[in-house]
């Protein structure tokens, strides 16, 4: 396993991140429990949750991701060595069973914060972050921003950023994270955070993959600069990077045939991507899957390549990737189905 800095603190975390986002829907307790331990066998230390999971997420399932990772934690001697991150849940009016109101008030946060340490069966989280931003702005799937409420957010920044150094100072949080966030919100993170003395951004939890490279954009030279590098999400753009379904397979448990409204990677524009990627891979003998993971893993920008599995056989080879270096000659090719059909046209 090769590890990065989180931020610019002296906390090591592996290259590969294990998400459990899955863990209560499309995974039972043991299952978890199995690819827990297999991943902290491959040298995995940096496991990512969220209040909000199991995913899709409803009533029914909400907070059992975290259970079961309480309950495989909670007899562990080694949490010492554990990098754990969750989130609180941002707005929405479809999650209203989770807490309500969902905002960033100093009374949510450390109501979410403590139903996920009960849950999580810990004493506290390495890395607490913001699911996603209270204003509006284009997160999951919006590709550009659209400033349609000036008068529906206050800034509140410095606000959630004192609760957060409270939190620190109680020993409930080591570090915060923001996800689904733009440049705007992460350098006004770190401008006031410099201000007034408050705990400093460690990281951006985006969507990255090789249908998805926004974040190369705006956020790119900022994660680097700033010391606060991402976590990417979705590396494998719901499966459609795997490849499986461009050979005839529509795997009965995958997640676009069980879930056919993410179609955030569906369009056609994405499947003749991937057939361009599946194209190289083939070439060169190697897994989709696992060249897209190891495209992620060597971006300068990157803390954590965030993989999911379903199985253990996919679980294997997503951390397997990471002994993967990708040639010039790979790279090369890569880069001109990116320019030829990811860059002229929108994918989502």
């Amino acid at each position: 396993m090769k590890y990065n800095k989180l931020g610019n603190t002296d906390i090591e975390v592996s290259v590969i991140c294990l998400g459990t986002m899955t863990y209560g829907e499309q995974n039972t307790e043991a299952d978890a429990h199995k690819q827990l331990d297999y991943a902290i066998e491959q040298g995995v230390n940096f496991i990512d949750t969220a209040e909000l999971y199991a995913v899709p997420a409803k009533a029914e399932n909400n907070g059992l991701t975290e259970k079961y990772i309480g309950t495989w934690l909670k007899d562990r001697k080694d949490r010492d060595k554990i990098i754990l991150a969750t989130k609180i849940t941002g707005p929405s009016p479809n999650l209203k069973f989770i807490r309500d109101p969902l905002n960033f008030s100093r009374q949510q946060i450390e109501t979410a914060i403590d139903g996920s340490l009960k849950r999580l069966q810990t004493d506290y989280v390495d890395l607490y972050q913001l699911h996603w931003p209270e204003r509006n702005t284009n997160f999951f799937g919006k590709r550009g921003y659209f400033h349609l409420d000036a008068n529906k957010w206050q800034d509140n920044l410095l606000e959630v950023l004192e609760v957060f150094n409270d939190l620190v100072k109680q020993g409930k949080i080591r570090h915060f994270g923001i996800s689904n966030e733009t440049a705007w919100g992460l350098m006004r993170f770190v401008k006031l955070a410099e201000e007034h003395k408050m705990p400093r951004c460690m990281s951006v939890q985006n969507p990255y993959n090789l249908l998805n490279r926004i974040y190369e954009i705006g956020l790119a030279e900022p994660s680097i600069r700033e010391q606060a590098g991402l976590l990417a999400y979705s590396p494998m753009a719901f499966g459609m990077l795997s490849g499986k379904y461009h050979r005839g397979s529509k795997p009965e448990k995958g997640r676009l045939t069980l879930y056919p409204s993410y179609s955030r990677y569906s369009s056609e524009n994405s499947k003749k991507a991937t057939q361009g990627y599946l194209d190289i891979a083939d070439k060169y003998e190697l897994s989709l899957a696992q060249m897209s993971l190891a495209f992620i893993n060597r971006q300068p920008f990157l803390t954590s390549n965030i993989i999911g599995a379903t199985t253990m056989d996919q679980l294997k080879e997503n951390i397997s990737s990471i002994e993967i270096d990708l040639s010039e000659e790979i790279l090369k090719e890569i880069e001109e189905i990116h320019n030829q059909i990811v860059s002229s046209a929108p994918l989502l």
